[in-house]
């Protein structure tokens, strides 16, 4: 069956990410008095980010601040260190290769999504300095609180697929770099489910995971799809 959408994951997929989103979260927590490991933060990367921040909590047993007030408390900290980031830091880009392959899955007649673990005010900063939107390379996007349940669930996938007018998950390829975003492209019943490595997750940790396939480029992901 031949594709109509490709899904991609942003922060490790299509945009390049040197443990950044996992530094910043670690140092939020910090600043609240709260200790995590790089390797903790990052087994956490993919999900809807409130969500992470629980979790770590309750990894460090600090239910002082497990109510729902201070997690988003922490969780708008985190979005303010991460919109600055994104807006102002010099090393924030494209993972090699996106636009070209954008380009090349457009001019198929493909149509191209992203999804996130990000919230909207994030992922807008994001997409605004990357420049696909209003350059006509993406043509939707879905951040985790659109919808009412993030990855590992497929609420995103769907909600990229009604904006695009696609009914048939098997015409849908989902591409990411995490656990979270293998386990939702197989939530959703997605043609084919495509992990990258060089962002959070190695080839051993996501090899664990439903996938089709494991590319270690954005090149690679391209020929997977258009030789199939």
């Amino acid at each position: 069956m031949k594709y109509a959408l490709v899904i991609f994951d942003l922060a490790g997929t299509t945009v390049s990410d040197n443990n950044d989103v996992a530094r910043i979260l670690a140092q939020t927590l910090k600043n609240f008095g709260v200790m995590v490991t790089m390797e903790e933060a990052n087994a956490l990367m993919g999900i809807p980010k409130p969500k992470a921040i629980r979790e770590l909590l309750t990894a460090k047993k600090q239910f002082r601040l497990m109510d729902d007030n201070t997690v988003e408390l922490i969780h708008q900290a985190f979005r303010t260190s991460m919109i600055g980031f994104y807006r102002n830091d010099p090393d924030v880009k494209e993972t090699t290769g996106a636009t070209e392959i954008f380009e090349l899955l457009k001019s198929q007649g493909l149509k191209i999504a992203v999804d996130t673990g990000f919230d909207r005010l994030i992922t807008d900063v994001l997409l605004e300095r990357m420049g696909w939107l209003r350059n006509g390379l993406v043509d939707v996007s879905v951040t985790t609180d659109e919808v009412c349940n993030g990855r590992p669930h497929p609420d995103m996938i769907f909600e990229a697929m009604k904006r695009t007018g696609i009914t048939d998950a098997r015409q849908v390829v989902k591409v990411g770099d995490t656990p979270a975003d293998l386990q939702e492209g197989a939530a959703a019943a997605c043609g084919c489910v495509i992990g990258v490595t060089g962002g959070a997750t190695s080839f051993d940790v996501l090899k664990r995971y439903p996938h089709h396939f494991i590319e270690d480029s954005l090149r690679g992901v391209y020929r997977r799809i258009t030789e199939i």
